[in-house]
């Protein structure tokens, strides 16, 4: 599977295709279809707002997360995303990286219309320092990134520029350690048409 590094330090890299065809297109359509999509009300800046997107939370019965405010009890893990886990683990440790994921985040969206702001997977359930493996099924977007204030990347003697990662359908991208703590990443709204599904596998600490 050919590898695409974006980032050395910290390691941020892309992988596709993961699965090939058909397998990953029929994955795209199992969840779509099987899977209990939800609009959770999160509150943000004082106001209670209705997220852009569907999502669903799956995983162990302990992996419990905090995101803005609520807490979410996981869904118990469906076979199909059980099996797409241990192809990530695997591709992962075929690159000498041992982890063991608990649990997913899956976020559904219709169109391009459909975003996620500005944020970094930085919750404390999850470490100081977490890996984050997100794969991506159906419609092609770019990922945004920027650096946060007062971080110098390595490299650069001022800040770095934003910049996006593209993520084709059957793609994963590890976002290693360093990269939650050093940028933030949100997928904004685009004219790009298409449903897309992405899978972010994450490790929460009991």
């Amino acid at each position: 599977m050919p590898t695409k590094i974006l980032l050395p330090d910290p390691p941020l890299w892309l992988t596709a295709p993961l699965l090939g065809e058909p397998d990953a297109l029929a994955l795209l359509h199992t969840l779509d279809a099987e899977l209990d999509w939800q609009r959770p009300t999160l509150r943000l800046y004082g106001r209670e707002h209705i997220i852009p997107r569907a999502q669903v939370w799956m995983g162990d019965p302990e992996a419990r997360y905090r995101y803005s405010g609520r807490d979410f009890l996981p869904e118990p893990w469906h076979p199909a995303v059980t099996a797409l886990r241990d192809r990530v683990t695997a591709t992962l440790d075929a690159r000498g990286v041992a982890v063991r994921f608990n649990s997913v985040l899956l976020n559904r969206y219709a169109g391009g219309e459909e975003r996620m702001g500005w944020h970094s997977d930085d919750e404390p359930e999850l470490g100081p320092d977490p890996l984050i493996a997100a794969v991506s099924l159906g419609a092609e977007r770019p990922l945004r990134f920027r650096w946060k204030p007062g971080v110098n990347p390595p490299g650069n003697t001022g800040t770095g520029a934003p910049f996006n990662a593209w993520l084709p359908h059957d793609s994963l991208l590890v976002m290693g350690p360093g990269v939650q703590r050093q940028l933030q990443h949100a997928l904004l709204p685009r004219r790009i048409p298409g449903l897309r599904i992405s899978l972010t596998f994450r490790s929460v600490l009991s």
